[in-house]
């Protein structure tokens, strides 16, 4: 049996990782590490990877040195393997001291389950005492409840290194079901200069009646995922999406209802004065009165959007986001059967990579087919190879640009972001780099997989059939909306109500969208940072379904206060509302970190905020464009049921 060792660090920084010989410990003088450095010298020797997912998330294991024999026949007594360090210098004992003051822990993996162990602790003079305090106990356990306790600085305390450790390795059959590593603290010795360390590590087998396909759950922790809390959370969620659908409902079916009829009163001089509503009240008390409303900006509310490339670029990412998203979740669901992806290293990141370069077409082919939808036609007789629709010019040049910004836009934000990080990481001399190798793999990937597939989809998109009318001679281009564009824009009001101002409604719109997911989020982000497996993926997708309607749902009623306020630039509107989700996540993850965690430092910071920077980023692209979806189904729904001149 080979044991690995993964990483060394301060236990309130999940990320601030070392490797394990980093500090002054000695590897046992066994067959794996023999004195002479014969050929079986397999000490320290780096674990080949299993996939990009494993490289790219810093699963860096390294052999032990320890030897390990599948349950040998020792009647029931440990097996020993030991070594001593030389005299520590001054630099050694200050590695050490460093490890114990900051909580130090390291990572180790046998049989492809983890266990974690101590470094030391700080400790007083009254070090027979401190001892008797300390309780022989998983050092898992005892790490969380020292990083909860803390260590007050005005006590003198010195450094102290565990120097024995238990390794117990439950088995049934020829199957390792458990492992456990627990520290003597009996053998707590002060790290200082000139001590001689002796570090005996024993290895105890047992038998156990548990079975193999279970061994993972004790990681899992139950009682947290599935506190009554998460459910009532869902259930909340839940009820905000019935009152949000009622909203909506009411919009539709009563507002919208007087709307059309009351412009058809406009439209209908014989029956305008004898038409009440269900309140008895006259639609109309002047037929030949001046509209009013949304029904105003029919003729610019199918305008091309500013920057019409990069919005399209933005919505073609944003596809692409919704479908890895969703791809992701279904990928871990769908564990039993190919395997529970928590058991793995690395296996979430290898499912997004690869999703992520095959969902590719998909951003293509979205971005080029709402381009098109605003910039080209389909009429074979179009007079102009630059054909204007909705204002937009869509030229040779323009399908370039947002092809191209379609292509670079994602990857450029995420390799800005992780080149930063990777930066720090090897500055400080941390393992949580992406190695020069990983880097070439998924240039690979995207240069070869992503990128043809992103143009590809373009084309399709550019060339794609699109629905619509056919102009009144039979031969001319196809219109793609239920109104004509004007030629000349109309001013858009200023003297409006505040809930007609974009800028007062998107906030709300992005309130309403967090708070549906905000406990959710509290989970996957102790997931990330906390040192625990996310495992009820069956919760995740539901409020994935969740976000989408409320997103939805919400961006609705912001579109429609906007046009009801003869504000025409919905498109925008509509992608800020959805999007506005993604800064109320980032606030909470500033509020995480400064009282949920207790990390420190800059290289940890600089990861956090990170990783939650391009989370937000990529969250606020993927409900842009749920909210930008929903908000155009309701615009032609409502504008192709009423009448205009």
């Amino acid at each position: 049996m080979e044991l690995w060792v993964n990483k060394v660090g301060p236990y309130a920084n999940p990320q601030e990782a070392y490797e394990y010989y980093a500090l002054p410990y000695c590897a046992p003088e066994t067959e794996h590490h023999p004195v002479t450095g014969a050929e079986s010298d397999v000490f320290n020797s780096l674990k080949s990877f299993s996939g990009i997912g494993e490289r790219i998330g810093g699963h860096v294991l390294r052999h032990t040195g320890h030897d390990l024999s599948f349950a040998p026949n020792t009647s029931n007594q440990p097996i020993v393997e030991e070594c001593t360090t030389g005299e520590l210098s001054k630099e050694e004992a200050a590695k050490f001291a460093k490890a114990a003051r900051d909580q130090w822990f390291y990572q180790m993996y046998l049989d492809d389950l983890p266990v974690w162990g101590m470094v030391g602790e700080m400790l007083p003079d009254d070090i027979d005492g401190a001892k008797g305090q300390l309780k022989a106990e998983s050092d898992l356990t005892h790490l969380d409840k020292a990083l909860e306790a803390g260590i007050d600085p005005n006590l003198p305390l010195k450094p102290y290194v565990y120097t024995e450790r238990t390794l117990t390795i439950d088995y049934n059959g020829n199957r390792i079901i458990k492992v456990d590593l627990t520290s003597d603290p009996a053998s707590l010795v002060e790290a200082k200069p000139g001590t001689k360390m002796k570090f005996r590590t024993f290895i105890k087998w047992q038998k156990t009646n548990a079975e193999f396909h279970s061994r993972f759950d004790r990681y899992l922790d139950h009682a947290f995922f599935k506190h009554q809390i998460h459910w009532f959370s869902v259930f909340n969620s839940f009820m905000m999406v019935l009152f949000l659908t009622g909203l909506v409902a009411l919009i539709l079916l009563r507002t919208l209802r007087r709307d059309y009829a009351r412009y058809a009163l406009v439209a209908d001089e014989e029956e305008g004065g004898d038409e009440i509503d269900e309140d008895g009240k006259p639609l109309l008390a002047d037929k030949h009165a001046e509209e009013s409303g949304w029904k105003q900006v029919h003729g610019d509310v199918f305008r091309a959007p500013a920057c019409l490339p990069l919005f399209a670029a933005m919505l073609g990412t944003g596809w692409q986001l919704v479908v890895l998203t969703l791809g992701v979740i279904l990928f871990a669901v769908a564990g039993p059967i190919h395997g529970e992806v928590h058991e793995e290293r690395g296996e979430i990141l290898h499912a997004i990579v690869w999703i992520y370069a095959l969902s590719s077409v998909v951003s293509g082919y979205a971005s080029g087919r709402y381009f098109k939808m605003y910039s080209a036609t389909s009429g074979s007789k179009a007079t102009s190879n630059k054909a204007v629709v909705g204002g937009a010019q869509g030229g040779p040049a323009q399908w370039q640009l947002t092809m191209f910004l379609t292509v670079m836009l994602l990857p450029t934000i995420a390799t800005v972001i992780l080149s930063f990080l990777n930066i720090v990481a090897l500055y400080y001399g941390t393992i949580n780099y992406i190695p020069f190798l990983a880097i070439f793999i998924l240039f690979l990937i995207w240069i070869f997989i992503s990128v043809p597939l992103c143009i590809f989809g373009t084309l399709v998109g550019r060339h794609a059939k699109l629905s619509g009318k056919v102009g009144a001679s039979g031969a001319g281009p196809v219109e793609q909306f239920p109104c004509r564009v004007n030629a000349i824009p109309r001013p858009i009001p200023t003297d409006v109500p505040w809930y007609g101002k974009p800028i007062n409604l998107i906030p709300f719109a992005g309130l309403l969208s967090f708070g549906s997911i905000f406990i959710e989020l509290y989970y996957v982000l102790t997931s990330l940072w906390n040192y625990k497996f996310y495992h009820v993926y069956g919760f995740l997708l539901g409020v994935y379904a969740i976000l989408v309607l409320v997103v939805g749902m919400t961006t609705i009623i912001v579109t429609y206060f906007t046009l009801n306020a003869e504000n025409y630039l919905w498109q925008w509107t509509a992608f800020a509302s959805g999007a506005a989700t993604a800064a109320y996540v980032f606030l909470y993850g500033i509020y995480y970190f400064a009282f949920k965690t207790s990390m420190n430092g800059f290289f940890q910071s600089a990861f956090y905020f990170g990783y939650m920077s391009l989370i937000a980023l990529n969250l606020g692209a993927m409900c842009g464009t749920i909210g930008h979806f929903t908000a155009s189904k309701f615009v032609r729904t409502i504008f192709q049921n009423v009448k205009v001149d």
